[in-house]
């Protein structure tokens, strides 16, 4: 296989987060679920998952689902507070649907309700990331939705295209596909001229790309193409590759595997060099962690940071937050998230992780500072 058809292969990814736009998902008439279609979609995670890949699901449609239950089917555009009982009703429905189509496939089902703050805030950020990691190495397939209940004008994502990125970035997924009702990005409106042409590949978000892109089209859904650029971006700004493809057709996934008409979005970088360069050249550190010479080299060596390896614990920082690394002679050695708040970081300072509970009274990581969160100088 030549290197040009592994950088758009679906079948090399190791982690995909998959975003399933509305209009796919539910018949805005009705109010129901497609249930055929996702089934389609459940054979192809199951698929996936049969050869070693992890799969995230973000999906819309909570809203779609409940509204025409709770008689919101005028058609008029919902206020915030309808559209936040409308996803409590819907998001019961969804649930269960995707947990019946994927348990016959013997895979576990976990829903997980996000906003904007949780992909802000660092400690928040951290918190979420820890869990949907667990829950992938415990088999299960994580179903994300954008928490419209609690959700504010002021915190929403906006669309589930954007919510899809910033799970990408946050698990570390090499690869994010927008699903939907279009099959990529075109040179223009193939609407209104006969002449435009489906760009397969795109290197870098320029200001051309970004003219190509037109506006939101009324429907159930709330993504346009100017919002799977925006997707695009930050996407590929994290290192994750990122495919637009429609999902109108049953086995979407297979299909984009079997070449199916599509744009990919290429990053410069892979995942884990662009979130070391965030970590090391964006992040302000907010303290400083000490370490002896045994703890320098496990870290040189790749490791995690113990709290047997710490000697002192400098600032006043948050679970989350980013610290300096420091030798005894306070050289600067590194940079790292930290997995605890300062004032228990100094608790912890010297003890092995097996007396954490002890000296916590909870149990957290075995790690001060997860190598995936670490950047040695």
């Amino acid at each position: 296989m030549s290197p040009h058809r592994q950088t758009t292969d679906l079948s090399q990814a190791k982690r995909i987060v998959v975003k399933i736009g509305s209009s796919l998902l539910v018949d805005e008439s009705k109010g129901t679920i497609h249930r055929t279609w996702l089934a389609a979609m459940a054979d192809d995670i199951a698929a996936c998952r049969a050869r070693g890949q992890q799969v995230v699901i973000v999906s819309s449609g909570a809203v779609a689902v409940g509204r025409k239950h709770l008689g919101f089917d005028d058609g008029r555009t919902l206020r915030l507070e309808e559209k936040q009982a409308a996803a409590a009703t819907g998001q019961l429905g969804l649930a269960h649907a995707y947990e019946e189509e994927l348990a016959r496939h013997d895979l576990t089902v976990a829903q997980v309700l996000m906003t904007l703050d949780d992909s802000d805030n660092r400690r928040r950020y951290i918190n979420a990331r820890n869990t949907l990691e667990t829950l992938l190495k415990l088999g299960a397939v994580p179903l994300i939705n954008e928490n419209d209940t609690v959700a504010t004008d002021e915190i929403r994502m906006g669309d589930n295209d954007r919510l899809g990125a910033r799970v990408a970035a946050m698990t570390g997924a090499d690869t994010l596909v927008l699903l939907s009702d279009v099959d990529g990005l075109y040179t223009a409106d193939p609407g209104t001229d006969a002449t435009a042409t489906v760009v397969a590949e795109v290197h870098e978000i320029t200001p051309e790309i970004e003219a190509m892109a037109g506006e939101s089209r009324p429907g159930v859904g709330t993504g346009g193409m100017v919002t799977k650029l925006a997707a695009a971006k930050f996407a590929t700004e994290a290192g994750s590759r990122m495919v637009i493809a429609s999902g109108r057709e049953l086995h979407p996934l297979r299909r984009i595997e079997d070449g199916a008409t599509a744009t990919w979005f290429l990053p410069k970088e892979t995942t884990r060099s662009a979130r070391k360069h965030w970590i090391a050249g964006t992040l302000s550190p907010s303290g400083s962690i000490t370490v002896d010479a045994g703890a320098l080299s496990a870290l040189q060596g790749g490791k995690s940071l113990l709290p047997a390896g710490v000697v002192a614990v400098e600032g006043n920082f948050q679970k989350g937050d980013a610290v300096t690394i420091k030798t005894p002679d306070g050289d600067e050695i590194g940079r790292g998230l930290m997995a605890y708040s300062a004032d228990d970081a100094r608790l912890l300072a010297g003890h092995k992780s097996s007396e954490i509970e002890a000296l916590l009274g909870y149990r957290g990581g075995d790690e001060m500072i997860h190598r995936d969160d670490l950047v040695m100088s």
